[in-house]
């Protein structure tokens, strides 16, 4: 279709014609740009300096919401577009690659093909779909305010993923996962949780389609947030504190170290052991894995069509990482740019208590700490290796997703480490500016992009910074509480605690592409 504009009043008066209109620019049918008057032609590519007209003067937009008839209808997969293949996960008693049969006992067969498809498109359910609509598609936010506050000539834009039931982006994954376990026959899925939002969200998923869920949330964030266990209850999950006594893997974490906070590994080995060990359950992951990046993309997909009628383009993407899936779900479509030869800088931010991109080394490793999993592929501070008790717990993982640590070795995405005291700055800044309250994961992006907004600052340069607001920390204010009365502090992570949970992988097999410890 060509091009046409149409006037469209946002005042609810009985025109047109008045001078309530501005005009907006259709493309193929879609809403593309904002015009700033009737005479004003669209440059496709450029800000268009939204507003908005109303009774009385003039303001800027401030959020962009596409209609519902806008919400993809199929994620992207980006292993079609990879410039280097992935290596395989390996069997953990055989070393050899993993097949189908192999995860079977693990996950439903839909999850395990998405997890090796190789196709650049694959649809969304129409089950599926009906879900997404209770909250997608999420809006795109222009941090005016923030950006006065720094005084940047930056253009700052957040996705807020805040809005969905479950606080965060979780429930984007949370709901294929639950919905192919349901058509799969699964009864019961087991889980880990770090800070909860995770298990909250995969609570809110079994109950839109009546499956039992059990979650093992790891005990610092169990202790820290209750109310995330709180929300899994209401949701009608089972939620219990890892390390356990109801598993082999807890006990055995337990009879090492009785006063053990936990971890995201030995929390997925509970769950795991779990699932094989019961009758008509599955388990579900996260993060982490190749089908769970998939179905956040969902996130990104949306994003680039804000951005088009925004008529801006990002010059830097930034995520917070822990595992990797809610900085996947916003990056993985601008990568696919990149790669076909887009300028645009991605940013994976974790803490620097816990590593695993920055000064990890890219190795297979198994994904929990009792070495039930398959080994990955992926930059890795070892299965043994327990991070500090920080705030961020969804963030405290010792591995990252298979694909983002291929992207980093490919040079696509650039990982940076942020301290937990500058993180919480930052959220206090975004929530005296931008007024959102968010969760401690969600802080360090902020600090990150609060980062490149004075460095645009200093150099004088123009520049447009999306960054993914991952969830909302309504349920994390014990955190804020800590560190407003002064209870936190930064941990510099020694080199040789490194070292020593790395002894663990040295007898495991080495992927072609193996990059040693970082210095």
């Amino acid at each position: 279709m060509g091009r046409r504009s149409i006037s469209w009043c946002l005042t609810g008066c009985s025109c047109p014609p008045c001078s309530h209109v501005r005009r907006v620019r259709l493309i193929g049918g879609r809403l593309l740009a904002w015009v700033k008057d009737a005479s004003a032609g669209v440059a496709e590519g450029k800000n268009t300096n939204l507003i908005v007209t109303l009774k009385g003067g003039v303001m800027d937009v401030k959020k962009i919401v596409l209609p519902e008839s806008e919400l993809p209808r199929q994620w992207y997969n980006i292993a079609a577009d990879m410039p280097t293949p992935m290596e395989p996960p390996l069997h953990p008693g055989t070393g050899k690659p993993v097949g189908p049969d192999d995860l079977a006992p693990i996950f439903p067969m839909p999850l395990i093909l998405q997890e090796v498809s190789q196709e650049r498109w694959i649809d969304i359910p129409e089950e599926v779909l009906k879900r997404y609509l209770m909250w997608r598609p999420t809006p795109l936010y222009r941090a005016y305010s923030l950006e006065k506050f720094l005084k940047t000539p930056a253009r700052i834009y957040f996705k807020n993923e805040g809005v969905s039931p479950a606080g965060s982006h979780k429930p984007n994954t949370a709901i294929p996962q639950a919905y192919y376990n349901a058509i799969s026959g699964t009864k019961r899925i087991c889980t880990e949780t770090g800070a909860g939002q995770w298990g909250s969200a995969l609570a809110f998923a079994c109950s839109q389609f009546g499956i039992e869920c059990k979650v093992f949330m790891v005990k610092i964030s169990y202790n820290q947030k209750p109310y995330r266990r709180m929300m899994m209850q209401t949701w009608g999950a089972t939620c219990v504190a890892s390390p356990s006594t109801e598993t082999k893997a807890g006990q055995t974490i337990l009879a090492q170290n009785p006063d053990s906070p936990g971890s995201l590994g030995i929390a997925i080995s509970e769950a795991v052991e779990a699932a094989v060990t019961g009758k008509d359950s599955k388990y579900a992951l996260g993060s982490v894995l190749n089908h769970v990046m998939l179905h956040q993309t969902v996130n990104g997909l949306e994003v680039q069509k804000q951005m088009a009628i925004a008529g801006d383009y990002p010059d830097v993407v930034i995520g917070c990482a822990g595992g990797g899936s809610n900085f996947a779900g916003c990056a993985f479509p601008f990568i696919r740019d990149k790669i076909h030869g887009k300028k645009v800088e991605i940013i994976a931010v974790e803490p620097t208590s816990c590593p695993t991109m920055t000064r990890g080394p890219f190795a297979y490793d198994f994904g929990d700490t009792v070495m039930m999993t398959p080994l990955l592929p992926m930059h890795t501070l070892g299965h043994g290796f327990v991070p500090e008790p920080i705030h961020a717990g969804g963030l405290r993982y010792h591995g990252m997703a298979p694909l983002v640590s291929q992207l980093i070795l490919d040079g696509l995405i650039t990982p940076i480490a942020v301290p937990q005291m500058e993180t919480f700055q930052a959220g206090i800044t975004f929530a005296r500016t931008e007024g959102f309250i968010s969760a401690p994961e969600t802080d360090h992006a902020i600090a990150a992009t609060i980062r490149e907004a004075i460095k645009a600052r200093e150099e004088g340069k123009e520049k447009v910074i999306l960054f993914n607001w991952s969830g909302h920390g309504l349920v994390d204010m014990a955190a804020y509480d800590a560190y407003l009365s002064g209870k936190l502090a930064d941990h510099a992570l020694a080199e040789a605690e490194i070292q020593r949970a790395l002894k663990e992988i040295d007898p495991l097999p080495k992927p072609k592409q193996y990059r040693p410890l970082r210095p």
